[in-house]
């Protein structure tokens, strides 16, 4: 008798050996994707030594390219700059609008506890004028 195959044909159980075509294009975009750090490597911008260069028309261009990156620097750190310049005006006016409105509040207490006052109110420390000095005698009877 020959051997038969005993899989359960439930659709759950079934195990496809072949990839999957989502497996297949995925492995397929990381291959044909270049590196990126060997993409990079061939032009990093920034300074560069100019004085390894033989020819005129090499170094020139060398100069140049670095001029050129030293520029945007310069434009890329006067931009942020100037920016950093204008939030702290900003918050600095913001604090002077803040100050002015406590100074406001202030002023208005100040006035409110000076009207409080009774104009006819005397200091604590003042004697009243029907007061007798504390060294004095008593009058004899």
């Amino acid at each position: 008798m020959p051997a038969t195959d005993r899989r359960p044909t439930f659709p759950s159980a079934r195990r496809s050996t072949a990839p999957s075509a989502l497996a297949t294009v995925l492995l397929a975009a990381l291959l044909a994707a270049p590196p990126q750090g060997a993409a990079r490597a061939q032009d990093v911008p920034g300074i560069e030594a100019c004085d390894k260069e033989a020819k005129l028309e090499r170094r020139t261009g060398c100069l140049q390219s670095n001029i050129a990156y030293l520029q945007g620097l310069i434009a890329r750190n006067n931009a942020a700059t100037q920016q950093r310049l204008a939030a702290a005006a900003a918050e600095i006016a913001a604090l002077k609008a803040t100050v002015a409105t406590l100074q406001a509040s202030v002023d208005r207490l100040q006035a409110a506890a000076g009207a409080a006052k009774p104009a006819d109110t005397k200091p604590a420390d003042a004697k009243p004028a029907d007061a007798k000095p504390a060294d004095s005698k008593p009058a004899a009877r």
